[in-house]
């Protein structure tokens, strides 16, 4: 595995560590002689282009996590690497770590895809505060309506780490998780998001997929490989919310991804036979492949909770419906009662469902999202999809969620649409695909930032248990 390093420093170091319960340095080297190399202009969307400095001797480390520590001159840099499973012998549960939406809000070295770029290189360093964060995490959801959303980015600029880091990154999501899983006895293998794609033979192995936290980007070939896990009776947990929300399309040498995002109608593939590749969000109506048909749920049907505008008077809870389902079993829910208030885990962002009240009064499906047939809705929570003069000020060169989320379902802003949109919820659902693999969505972001409740706890024990047999 080769390490690259720019640096005025004449030497630098390197630890490398087993990231999981606990830290657990495997390999480390010092005074390694050091050059400065020059950053091209366009090295956030065509790499940094520098030379190995040295190769890090994977050998036979166990599937996980590894950060990477680079020390020159009394100053610190984060890299990270990613050991895949041993298919000879694979753990029951994979985590598929949400790298492609890392790289998406990555901001080092120029535009990322949210401050104008629309291709961004895998081969440059990730912005401060992606990997490494100072403790306590500074959290995206806001303690008080704020149409600026300035409280992380309060939080982070002191500090000097990038405006973007909140959202995404390992520190905040995967990394919690992991430790918390690690500790509680769970065996759990580790891939990237590309490996999707570019080796899917990594889900021949595991009885469950698992994405965590904030799992936004995704390319076809990324879904081709987890629905055809799904249809050979595989099983997916996803942890996360904002899921599968953007298409994007991966270079063919995996060194980097294109997403046009809300500027979708100057992909070049508009109006071509690869018209289905389109990067713009999965619920387009040109794509014609709503991610509800892999996942169950969409970003376009819930929305934000308790950031800036978003629901920001909502409870920060679930309120259960079907505490009789197998994922409350031993929680001692009842219908009605609200769960993980404490600790806010309906917070950030929130997918759901188009649904309508039953004779019972229980919520049900539509379909009109594209919703598989057989879901069932355990839980819900106010989401708000925000208007465009609701969207915090650095998003204002953004059309709005709730108008671009209108547009690529419906072709238009009519009022009728907005109004069908704007106030969706936040949803936890379950469903059996074809072929037999079952899929748990939590829909939200901060799921597992409340893995300290009991009741979110017994949840995911009951989830992982259950479908990683």
């Amino acid at each position: 595995m080769g390490l690259r390093v720019s640096t005025d420093a004449p030497s630098f170091d390197v630890v490398v560590a087993r990231e999981g319960a606990a830290s657990e340095p495997v390999w480390g080297i010092e005074q390694m002689a050091a050059r400065s190399h020059e950053t091209p202009v366009d090295a956030s969307s065509n790499g940094c282009g520098w030379p190995t400095s040295l190769e890090i001797p994977v050998r036979d480390w166990r599937s996980g996590y590894y950060s990477v520590t680079v020390t020159a001159g009394g100053q610190r840099a984060d890299a990270f690497l990613v050991v895949r499973p041993d298919p000879s012998a694979p753990a029951p549960i994979l985590l598929v770590l949400s790298t492609t939406t890392w790289h998406a809000y990555n901001d080092w070295g120029g535009p990322s895809l949210y401050t104008g770029g629309t291709r961004v290189s895998f081969e440059r360093p990730l912005a401060r505060g992606f990997l490494v964060k100072p403790e306590p995490i500074g959290r995206m959801m806001q303690p008080e309506p704020d149409r600026e959303a300035m409280g992380f980015r309060t939080w982070a600029r002191p500090l000097g780490l990038s405006d973007w880091c909140g959202g995404a990154g390992w520190f905040t999501y995967e990394r919690t998780f992991m430790r918390w899983a690690e500790a509680t006895g769970y065996r759990i293998d580790v891939a990237i998001s590309q490996d999707l794609e570019r080796h899917p033979e990594i889900l021949e192995g595991p009885r469950l997929y698992l994405s965590v936290g904030h799992d936004e980007y995704w390319s076809w070939g990324m879904r081709d490989a987890l629905d055809a896990f799904a249809g050979r009776g595989g099983n997916a947990a996803i942890l996360s919310g904002n899921t599968c929300f953007w298409q994007v399309r991966l270079d063919p040498d995996h060194r980097g991804m294109t997403g046009y995002k809300y500027r979708a109608d100057e992909d070049p593939i508009l109006n071509t036979t690869d018209q289905r590749f389109l990067t713009s969000c999965w619920s387009d109506r040109r794509i014609g492949r709503p991610e509800t048909s892999t996942i169950g749920l969409t970003f376009s049907r819930g929305g934000y909770s308790k950031y800036g505008l978003g629901a920001a008077d909502a409870s920060g809870a679930y309120t259960v419906h079907r505490p009789d389902h197998w994922v409350f079993d031993g929680t001692e829910l009842e219908a009605g009662r609200e769960f993980g208030r404490t600790d806010v885990v309906v917070a950030y962002e929130c997918d759901g469902c188009a649904f309508e009240g039953g004779p019972d009064g229980l919520p049900i499906p539509t379909g009109a999202d594209g919703a598989p047939d057989g879901l069932e809705i355990l839980a819900t929570a106010p989401a708000h999809l925000w208007a465009r003069h609701e969207q915090p000020s650095r998003y204002t060169h953004e059309p709005g969620d709730l108008e671009q989320c209108s547009m690529a379902l419906f072709g238009d802003a009519a009022p009728e649409h907005l109004a069908e949109l704007g106030d969706g919820h936040a949803v936890i659902a379950a469903f059996q695909r074809p072929g037999g693999g079952t899929v748990v969505n939590v829909g939200v972001t901060d799921w597992v930032l409340g893995l300290g409740d009991p009741v979110v706890e017994r949840t995911t024990r009951n989830v992982l248990d259950r479908l990683s047999r």
